[in-house]
């Protein structure tokens, strides 16, 4: 081990400043809104609680080896790559070639799926004899912005260094920064809430367009397929891990401030600092560490800065000292260390000396210091750098003209995850159809859903008319009556009415759908009304910190939905029907709700959107992969379901009432005004 003396120093501080409590936060919390204390401890007590299930992995060495299979697979998916996607003819293709002292630069794409292309700059030794396998590096770039030239170009510098020194070097372009410009901010800026339902991450991208560089690295008769490493800063920090982790021919990984975890990230904020390619969606809620440890045994050197805002300290020394119990499972706790540099979020002389040395002794036995790593330095302010080589020489496509007119990278977020095409049941097979989607569903877009969900619990109540419920621990909701408690109790019917979120949305058009017994209560679920929250674009923390958890905000509204349903039934002594109703993004948490809880009697949605990719519907986990709003309308059956709104769009619901032999429980009506 060589811990540098600031390494054992920040444990000690760690250690002296107690528990994942204490910790750098990224900014001031939001306290501009009612709901936002509400919102955020309840992000930071599951975060705390999803962390801490790292104990069991941990237990033993067959107990991690007997998961690992599972949580390889578990990890794929919340990349949007599971299925692995086929491995198609990478198509490689050298457009021009720069030769230097001690080094030639090919300027080189490929196509990771056909059609998404990868720029990028290979560096080898000038001089390479017959025969002779090189050690390689993968180098992913982290978020320097060169425009056209593509961010390779930044970190051409460690391209030759590679190169002078023995080994093959592919510095590639990211998806946003690249040559190709495509987007990274989806969530963080960009509005594409979609890519939740999705289950789209530019960080799955990111991680197959680097396994495919692998493949063509081990593919040339100059590279050793048994010596591979990946390595880069930022952004090419978090990808190392994505990579590393999903691809065992990596043999070394050197991630450069590219990991904190979930008390960090969520707890302290540090999501407001990140892009959405440093983050899978954590559909099986995993403690953030598991994603490094699946690297283990296999060498890696975890590297930062003690003055790095969005990698802190506290979430660095949480996350090594985890490491290191994983990797003493296998004995090979000699594989595994940390190397901490003063200074802020960047490359410095010891963190370049780190990482060329590990490489230099886990590739070629070679654990000499290292002397020369300062040669070829970019120089000058951040805004006007000046680089050894002109960056338009390190282009692929040297002209605008030469781009790819049959490129998916600008819209391979519709692209690389691919919707469920579900088809209607036949007549006879409706309850083998719907149990298997419910399966599904259970699995990747309502996992943390206990089962039953508890009804909602009164905290208080404002007079006859108005309640305060808690759904769940430290969320509130609120309630009223439109009924007269004397009418009350005369009901045919429950009739609950879900808020939208839209702070325009009225309710005018309740008089459309209640019936004249109707007892008519409407509840506010989180985040409506006098529970909204802090929203701003950037950096949309409640709604992106939902995502490393595992949910949604939507799925949230939904079970303060089925609690509340649930509270009523008992308000009323189980002798009411509960029929629930809503109006456009509302309209789809009724539904789901009813979904979940199969003794809701019926559902009446109004003006409801066709589908998850349409702005203002509700955005839930994956479940773009797994089916659609009209599918979901359709496993209501047999119940009464009233759609108020375009008959055009609701043929596969009539479809499949009519195999569920329910046909007659579903009716159209013309879309309120």
């Amino acid at each position: 081990m060589w811990l540098s003396r600031l390494t054992i120093l920040a444990f000690v501080v760690v250690c002296a400043g107690g528990s994942t409590g204490w910790g750098q936060a990224y900014g001031q919390p939001d306290r501009d809104q009612p709901g936002d204390e509400m919102i955020q401890a309840y992000l930071a007590r599951e975060a705390q609680r999803i962390h801490e299930t790292f104990a069991q992995d941990i237990t033993s060495k067959d107990e991690w080896e007997t998961l690992r299979p599972r949580y390889r697979r578990e990890y794929l998916h919340m990349l949007g790559l599971w299925p692995m996607p086929e491995k198609t003819p990478l198509r490689a293709t050298v457009t021009g070639t720069l030769e230097g002292d001690g080094y030639a630069v090919d300027m080189l794409h490929y196509q990771s799926i056909p059609g998404l292309y990868v720029t990028g700059n290979l560096w080898r030794p000038a001089k390479v004899e017959p025969g002779q396998r090189l050690p390689a590096v993968l180098y992913v770039c982290g978020h320097s912005f060169c425009g056209r030239d593509g961010n390779k170009t930044a970190y051409q510098s460690h391209g030759l260094w590679f190169a002078r020194h023995g080994y093959v070097c592919l510095v590639l372009d990211t998806l946003q920064l690249g040559e190709i410009a495509a987007i990274h901010h989806g969530t963080y800026r960009e509005g594409r809430w979609w890519w939740h339902s999705r289950g789209y991450t530019p960080a799955g991208v990111e991680c197959l367009n680097g396994m495919r560089g692998i493949d063509y690295l081990i593919g040339r008769p100059d590279v050793d397929p048994e010596r591979i490493a990946v390595t880069g800063i930022s952004g090419g920090g978090a990808a190392t891990f994505w990579i590393a982790a999903a691809d065992e021919r990596v043999k070394v990984a050197v991630p450069v401030s590219g990991m904190a975890d979930l008390p960090s990230y969520v707890s302290n904020r540090v999501i407001n600092g990140h892009c959405d390619c440093m983050f899978l969606y954590n559909t099986y809620q995993w403690p953030w560490t598991r994603i490094a440890a699946l690297i283990a045994p296999r060498a890696m050197l975890f590297t930062n800065s003690d003055q790095d805002s969005i990698f802190p300290m506290d979430a660095n020394q949480r996350v090594i000292n985890r490491l290191e119990r994983v990797y003493s499972l296998y004995g090979a706790s000699d594989f595994v260390d940390s190397f901490v540099s003063i200074g802020d979020h960047a490359y410095r002389r010891d963190i370049r000396q780190a990482a060329y040395r590990f490489i230099n002794m886990h590739l070629k036995n070679d654990p000499r210091v290292v002397e020369d790593s300062e040669v070829d330095i970019p120089t000058g302010p951040r805004d006007h750098r000046e680089y050894s080589i002109d960056r338009t020489k390190l282009r692929v496509f040297p002209t605008d003209a030469d781009l790819p007119k049959d490129e998916l990278n600008t819209t391979i977020d519709r692209r690389f995850v691919p919707m469920a095409q579900v088809e209607p049941p036949e007549r006879g097979a409706f309850e083998g159809w719907k149990n298997s989607i419910l399966a599904e569903l259970r699995d990747v877009t309502f996992r943390h859903f206990s089962e039953p969900i508890p009804p909602a619990e009164v905290l208080e109540q404002d007079g006859a008319q108005q309640w305060w419920l808690s759904s769940e621990a430290d969320i509130r909701v609120r309630l009223r009556s439109l009924t007269k408690p004397a009418s009350q109790d005369r009901s045919a019917r429950i009739l609950l009415v879900v808020e939208d979120a839209d702070p325009n949305e009225t309710l005018d058009w309740l008089d459309r759908v209640r019936e004249s017994n109707d007892a008519v209560y409407v509840l506010a679920p989180r985040g409506v009304g006098e529970t909204r929250w802090t929203q701003k674009n950037p950096p949309n923390y409640v709604e992106r910190s939902h995502v490393l958890l595992g949910r949604t905000v939507d799925d949230g509204r939904i079970r303060d939905v089925i609690a509340v349903a649930r509270y009523l039934r008992g308000k009323h002594d189980g002798a009411v029907p509960v029929h629930i109703c809503g109006r456009r993004g509302a309209a789809i948490l009724a539904a789901y709700a009813a979904l979940w809880d199969a003794r809701i009697s019926g559902v009446t949605v109004v003006d409801p959107p066709a589908s998850h990719m349409e702005t203002g519907a509700p955005q839930l986990l994956n479940v773009l992969r797994v089916c659609d709003i009209p599918d979901v309308f359709g496993m209501l059956a047999p119940r009464p379901l009233t759609i108020h709104g375009q008959t055009a769009d609701w043929e596969k619901v009539a479809q499949i009432y009519s195999a569920a032999d329910a046909r007659d429980n579903l009716q159209f009506r013309a879309a309120a005004q």
